[in-house]
């Protein structure tokens, strides 16, 4: 039974650990009663990770091929390190011991070898998630590469139902708009910092966004959100960048003025749907680095206003598009950005001159709809105003309080006065009843002499009366 959770799943936070675990798994020592006669017989998962961007697969793909081997019943696969040309060794390995177990797969592969990949997912047929990372070398043309006999492959995924893409992927999505996905119902692309590989997510979604229930844009290059969601009807969560510029005809960025003028102008929206989304219940939103004015961003901003307003200005029309006319199902709204939450985090908030008064604006705007605004964990992004005072304040009164017992005696210029007036609470006074006091007093020393009476013995009793004995002092209540 140890076993067996043991080698469940085997992970590794360096690669060179494969070598460590090639020889157990060779050795005499490892044989086992199962069926394989390998302790790899219980491996579920694989899952190679990396700790730096230096750390690749060069080298290791003869022990990555060897314990597959050992893993007739892997389910799950996962190789968060570039793989470089141990990926296609590893492939033919997958294909031929786990061909009806592997469910899940994840690789990080450069661009050059997608027509690997091409033919990898096609001797695959029975993955339900997939997750490839493509990266680009410096010169490499990543756009054009050329696809040989994998070009124009009619690839059939019966059960793929989940799809995720990062990196210089636009080739492939131009590949699989062909391909045959019955069962796919989650589509995730993430472009990085790329800018100039425009992915066609139009064409890929005519052809399969119909039963899709999650789609995920994060790309720098508009899309044409109202198109997409025409042609996903079933969507249920959505997410795009905020920065995106979909604002609606004839509406214009002010040339000039405060962003905080253009926020008190009359409020327009961005075109985000033809119709009313009927199905749609959580929107994310990706980018609103200029948003608040907290971090790198507001740096920028003070170099290049006019950058900044452009974007801030389309948060503001992106936003303001999220209601329930356009969406009568939404119910919450979510900030995905996790740079953009680390910058608010260690800013303590939004900036005073601008960040604030966007970050007020919104949160009425979709309060007043019934919408959470959230952030990226389920939380609400940030507290209402009047709840952080309140916290505050019975934060700061306890800190204050137990600093001012330990410095006392050490403030003799005028500090205490002053920390004294924060977070000083006027009481009421307590109401003035003689005699009632004593009574009080009387009733209480009645009842303690009846509990001593009715008290059992105390085991310390003999000790006591030996110490009275003694001569010590007797004290009578």
């Amino acid at each position: 039974m140890t076993t067996e959770l043991m080698f469940r799943c085997l992970f590794f936070n360096e690669p060179k650990n494969l070598l460590s675990l090639c020889e157990i798994l060779n050795s005499s020592t490892s044989v086992a009663t199962t069926i394989s006669s390998s302790l790899g017989w219980w491996t579920k998962r694989i899952h190679v990770c990396r700790h730096t961007r230096s750390t690749t697969m060069e080298g290791l793909d003869e022990a990555l091929n060897a314990i597959i081997k050992h893993c007739p019943n892997l389910e799950i696969f996962i190789v968060d390190v570039p793989m470089g040309e141990t990926f296609g060794p590893v492939a033919d390995t997958l294909a031929t011991y786990t061909l009806k177990s592997l469910r899940t797969v994840h690789w990080n592969v450069s661009c050059e070898l997608l027509p690997k990949v091409i033919w990898a997912l096609d001797s695959l047929p029975s993955i339900i998630c997939a997750h490839i990372d493509f990266e680009s070398k410096s010169g490499e043309d990543s756009e054009n590469v050329p696809l040989g006999s994998a070009s124009d492959l009619q690839i059939s995924l019966p059960h793929l139902q989940q799809l995720s893409l990062r990196g210089l992927f636009g080739q492939f999505l131009e590949e699989a708009t062909g391909w045959t996905f019955p069962s796919l119902q989650c589509l995730s692309v993430d472009s990085v910092n790329h800018r100039t590989d425009q992915p066609d997510v139009v064409a890929f979604l005519t052809a399969h966004g119909a039963e899709l229930t999650f789609l995920d844009l994060n790309c720098i290059p508009t899309l044409d959100v109202p198109e997409i969601l025409d042609l996903c009807p079933k969507l249920i969560t959505f997410s795009f960048n905020a920065d995106w510029r979909l604002q609606p005809p004839g509406e214009a960025m002010p040339a000039s003025g405060s962003l905080a003028a253009a926020m008190a102008s009359t409020e327009a929206a961005s075109t985000l749907v033809h119709t009313p989304h009927p199905n749609i219940m959580m929107i994310g939103l990706h980018g609103l680095m200029y948003a608040f004015g907290v971090g790198y961003a507001a740096q920028y901003a003070a170099e290049e206003p006019l950058r900044a307003h452009v974007i801030g200005r389309s948060n503001d029309l992106n936003v303001a598009a999220l209601n329930k006319a356009n969406f009568p199902r939404l119910q919450c709204v979510r900030a995905l950005s996790r740079a953009m939450l680390s910058d608010l985090n260690d800013a303590d908030g939004p900036s005073e001159e601008v960040g604030m008064a966007r970050y007020d604006k919104w949160w009425d705007m979709l309060t007043g709809e019934g919408i959470r605004l959230e952030d990226c964990t389920g939380a609400l992004l940030g507290t209402l105003p009047k709840d952080e005072d309140l916290e505050g304040e019975g934060a700061e009164d306890e800190e204050e309080y137990e600093e001012d017992e330990d410095e006392e005696d050490e403030d003799s210029d005028g500090d205490w006065e002053e920390e004294e007036e924060v977070w000083e609470l006027v009481l009421p006074p307590a109401p003035q009843q003689p005699g009632h006091s004593i009574s009080e007093l009387r009733d209480l020393l009645d009842q303690c002499r009846m509990m001593a009476q009715t008290r059992e013995p105390s085991i310390f009793t003999p000790m006591f009366a030996e110490v009275e004995d003694i001569g010590g002092p007797v004290v009578t209540l």
